[in-house]
């Protein structure tokens, strides 16, 4: 039984082992790809600003003579985005921020681009990126391929679209009312952090789970209000009175299931089980006494007999010089050299 015992330990082991590994060697390759993402997203940046540069030189050196590049057939287009500058690179999971404290709706100030100092509202927050969309702020021509134009109607190749700001670019701004004046005012918040689990969230909402405070101050944020999505009935639902009549009541006499169905359940053959049937735990423990039997067994010689014996009646011998209590009796010689011993060393001290 102790060899089940222990080759389960081990597989278990074994398994967790190597699903640390596989985790770590996915966070790797997570990373990888984010970096990857990172390069490209720059590369794309880069070369665009280095054309542009390559552009504006060469106008300036021509000066008349230089092409009109708004015109002939990429004039439409030019000077807009390419559509990957809408998708920043992803960041890996075991480097995102545990709380994200800006939800839809809530009013922010950009701190950062050519809408600097402007406040909106959010309209879209990826955690993924960990970037937001604000109202009509950082807005930018993007060019779409045909094929995405023709699928959603669209005539012209350029699109103006918000393109997502990076949450560092952001700051929160609250509504706190005064205590000098009692009046109310906007406030930019620079620091917040996030709290203890939102209990009060209503369900069905894209409410974080958590709350939010002002850092220093301790002041709880609310989260803006966002409605349910409307559930509509359609006639595949299941009726709320067939879910809710009981089919089955539970019991302490009868199992929910036959025995049997452990065994599909669980693999009765697998290396990682840890609960087995009586029967086959009795089985084991029997093949355990009947090894330790013949391990005990040992071919005896004559001699081995005789060491055997002797080694028998000394501890008899022993254990007949001992009392109820485990306690060495003395003999008369011994209890008379001890009483004499005393009454010398008494006699020497006076």
């Amino acid at each position: 039984m102790q060899r089940v015992i222990r080759r389960t330990a081990l597989a278990r082991n074994q398994a967790q082992r190597k699903a640390i590994r596989a985790a770590k060697e996915a966070e790797r390759e997570e990373l990888n790809d984010s970096l990857r993402q990172r390069f490209a997203y720059q590369r794309i940046e880069l070369d665009a600003i280095r054309a542009e540069r390559q552009r504006r030189r060469e106008d300036w050196m021509r000066g008349p003579l230089a092409p009109k590049r708004d015109s002939g057939p990429e004039g439409k287009s030019f000077g807009a985005l390419s559509p990957q500058a809408m998708n920043p690179p992803v960041i890996p999971k075991h480097l995102r921020r545990k709380y994200i404290n800006i939800a839809p709706g809530d009013r922010v100030c950009v701190m950062k681009g050519k809408d600097k100092g402007k406040i909106n509202e959010v309209v879209r927050v990826d955690p993924a990126n960990e970037t937001v969309m604000v109202k009509d702020t950082n807005m930018a021509d993007v060019t779409f391929p045909p094929w995405l134009n023709e699928q959603y109607g669209h005539k012209s190749p350029v699109h103006s679209i918000n393109l997502p700001v990076a949450l560092d670019d952001v700051k929160l701004v609250v509504a706190l009312d005064d205590p000098v004046t009692g009046n109310t005012r906007d406030v930019l918040v620079e620091h917040v952090y996030g709290g203890e689990p939102l209990l009060e969230r209503p369900y069905g909402t894209d409410t974080p789970r958590h709350t939010r405070y002002i850092a220093g101050e301790d002041i709880e944020i609310p989260w803006p209000r966002s409605d349910p999505a409307e559930q509509k009935d359609e006639e595949w639902d299941t009726l709320r009175m067939e879910v809710e009549t009981p089919t089955w009541v539970p019991s302490l006499h009868n199992p929910p299931f036959p025995s049997s169905v452990l065994d599909e359940i669980r693999n009765k053959f697998s290396k990682y089980r840890t609960r087995h049937d009586p029967e086959w735990v009795e089985q084991k423990k029997l093949e355990d006494y009947k090894k330790e039997y013949l391990q005990s067994r040992s071919l005896l010689t004559p001699k081995g007999e005789l060491i055997a014996m002797l080694r028998a009646k000394s501890a008899e011998r022993t254990q007949a010089q001992k009392d109820a209590d485990g306690n060495v009796i003395m003999d008369e010689q011994t209890a008379g050299f001890i009483e004499k011993f005393m009454k010398e060393k008494a006699k020497s001290s006076a």
